[in-house]
């Protein structure tokens, strides 16, 4: 089952008209002296833009945003290709399979799309000031499962942001779930992840567009584009070292740090990391997805499970190399990745 493909007419559509100005959804900003983050409170509570004061946002979204602002909610809508930072429940396989508000969706064992519930209905502003935003999402019949956010800048950071996801059953039964963060930048952001050992990835794509990759010296990376591959599409599912990944673009690094888990407690169809590549010939209009997934977990009813990142944005004018960039992150942030 190849569970990463988004398709072809969802890419199109995303990213052919170039940025869009989303002026049609309320945006709620939280802003520092070092960063501004904009949510809306419509299209489930998605983050919308992230950066540094001075510099371009980091977050790619779609032109949908402003088309359609506000989406039909129901089991058989369609995905619609908002991008943005979203929170969705894993695993992939189980999205249609323990429902019954589309039955066809379940018999067919689908894996797209999203949970519309989760994806496209307004959520209600539970906590509001300068520094944080809580909002809290609807009861969906497809998860089982109401989602509450949390946007807070960190008092002690200005730089960092703090995203909190807290998933509670409201089924009368035990469902089964991981919470998975999926972030959307372009493809031309330079994309690393401490990863131990190449076992510890796994690789799946279209013919001839699959994703190449390296680790160098504890550090997964992409390798730039050539002529003899002038089109990647595929997905790679990582088991980190430690729990971080980091993205440069825009004169700026992106950091995500999340709670570090052992394989063992991740669904065996993701990875605690995974990193979805599609673009062509065009890097910057393509589309990189840093997607984290947190612990499977079964919850009994009335039972929530909690994950958290963190999103440090910092100033970065320095060479647009690997060993630079890596060092960086091991001087301003000790990230530092351990070799032989």
């Amino acid at each position: 089952m190849r569970t990463f493909v988004t398709p072809l007419v969802l890419v199109a559509l995303c990213l052919g008209a170039g940025p869009a100005n989303a002026t049609d959804v309320e945006r709620i900003r939280l802003q520092s002296t070092e960063i501004v983050v904009e949510i809306t409170p419509a299209l489930g509570g998605r983050v919308l833009h992230a950066g540094r004061v001075d510099r371009p946002n980091l977050i790619r979204i779609g032109e949908p945003v402003a088309s359609q602002p506000t989406p039909a909610v129901s089991a058989d809508a369609d995905d619609i290709g908002y991008l943005g930072h979203d929170v969705w429940l894993g695993p992939q396989s189980g999205w249609w399979s323990d429902q019954d508000a589309n039955p066809s969706r379940r018999a067919a064992k689908a894996v797209w799309p999203p949970d519309p519930y989760l994806a496209f209905a307004g959520t209600r502003v539970v906590a509001r000031s300068p520094e944080r935003l809580v909002l809290e999402g609807i009861d969906s019949p497809v998860t089982g499962v109401r989602l509450l956010k949390s946007f807070a800048l960190d008092p002690a950071d200005p730089a960092t942001l703090i995203v909190t996801a807290t998933a509670r059953n409201i089924r009368g039964r035990p469902v089964a779930r991981d919470l998975w963060f999926n972030t959307r930048t372009s493809a031309a952001t330079r994309v690393y992840v401490p990863v131990a050992d190449a076992r510890d990835v796994r690789v799946e794509g279209e013919d001839g567009a699959v994703p190449v990759w390296r680790i160098e010296r504890g550090v997964f990376s992409f390798q730039p584009m050539s002529p003899d591959l002038p089109m990647r599409r595929g997905k790679v599912f990582l088991q980190p070292s430690a729990g971080w990944m980091a993205g440069f673009a825009h004169g700026q690094a992106f950091v995500i740090r999340f709670d570090h888990q052992p394989r063992a407690v991740i669904h065996p169809e993701h990875g605690q990391v995974e990193l979805y590549l599609d673009h062509a010939g065009d890097v910057q209009a393509g589309l990189l997805e840093m997607e984290v997934h947190a612990p499977f977990r079964i919850l009994a009813a009335g039972e929530a499970m909690q994950a958290r990142e963190r999103w440090t944005v910092l100033a970065y004018d320095g060479p647009e190399t690997q060993d630079a960039q890596v060092a960086f992150l091991c001087e301003r942030l000790a990230l530092c990745v351990a070799t032989d």
